[in-house]
């Protein structure tokens, strides 16, 4: 069945691949992303040859955030799913980056989707249906050096996903995660480094570690080509087409061997928290009412 989608972050990588799959699946699709006069114009131009709609949407901005999902569900007329994928990566010493660095990617990663979200939840609500996904990352579990700043944005994500499944189950509305491990897109070409560098010799010969790591996950990627990326767009597919109710709340894509270890460490906590939510009256919570 189609279904009305909203998706940030739609100008590369998982975002571009999923509108492309979502429109050949037959959904309608409202792609959104910054910058569609200038910069993201040519990325615009194909997804609107392709049949999606484009809205200018900047997650950091509260006023962009409103206009923008109040534009897409007048397109669209109405809305069922929101895939919060706009996102920024990090690599580099986490002592280096800045609070302001921080606050620059939490914006983003963050509390773009909490404005993205906040803005489309009361729609959702009042139909008494809709789906939230989050594009989260394997980094939203686990901790890798040099990510530090990134992992601790995914880490809140998930977080934020968890509260949201709880407090909006009983109003029909289904949240789910997805934690691709990492895959060659555009997102490692935008990467943000930390803004101070008067630390960087008292590292001595540790400071090249952070590019060490990168190019040799490069090269291991490169090694590995069913690391494809297309595998997000398929998964974030899956679940949309997905009974409400039935769908897994994460969801992991990795073919480079550590997505395995935390689909386990996903169902251990899934029966720690329904344990939790058992002991104190409230597993009800957990479940979604359609």
């Amino acid at each position: 069945m189609s279904k009305k989608v909203l998706i940030t972050g739609a100008n590369g990588g998982f975002g571009k691949l999923t509108v492309h799959t979502l429109l050949a699946d037959g959904h309608q699709v409202v792609a959104s992303m910054r910058d569609i006069a200038q910069r993201n114009k040519d990325q615009a131009a194909e997804l609107e040859s392709k049949g999606a709609k484009v809205v200018e949407i900047d997650v950091t901005n509260d006023a962009s955030v409103d206009a923008g999902v109040a534009k897409a569900i007048e397109l669209l007329g109405g809305l069922d799913v929101v895939i919060n994928n706009a996102g920024v990566g990090v690599m580099g010493m986490q002592e280096h980056f800045t609070p302001e660095d921080f606050k620059r990617l939490f914006d983003i990663n963050v509390f773009g989707v909490q404005r993205v979200n906040r803005a489309a939840i009361p729609h959702m609500r009042k139909k008494g249906s809709g789906l939230l996904i989050y594009v989260s990352s394997l980094l939203g579990r686990i901790t890798l050096p040099f990510y530090g700043p990134y992992n601790a944005s995914k880490w809140a994500l998930e977080a934020l996903a968890e509260n949201y499944r709880i407090e909006l189950s009983g109003f029909g509305v289904d949240n789910c995660i997805v934690e691709p491990g990492g895959f060659p897109t555009s997102f490692f070409g935008n990467l943000m480094l930390p803004s101070d560098h008067s630390r960087n010799e008292s590292y001595g010969e540790f400071m090249n570690a952070p590019q060490q790591s990168a190019e040799g996950f490069g090269e291991a990627l490169a090694a590995n080509p069913a690391q494809n990326p297309q595998l997000v767009a398929d998964a974030i597919q899956q679940l949309i087409g997905t009974k409400a109710g039935e769908r897994p709340f994460r969801t992991v894509v990795d073919k480079m061997g550590m997505g395995d270890p935390i689909v386990g460490y996903n169902q251990q906590l899934e029966q720690v928290t329904h344990g939790i939510f058992g002991a104190f009256g409230m597993s009800d919570m957990l479940n979604l009412k359609s």
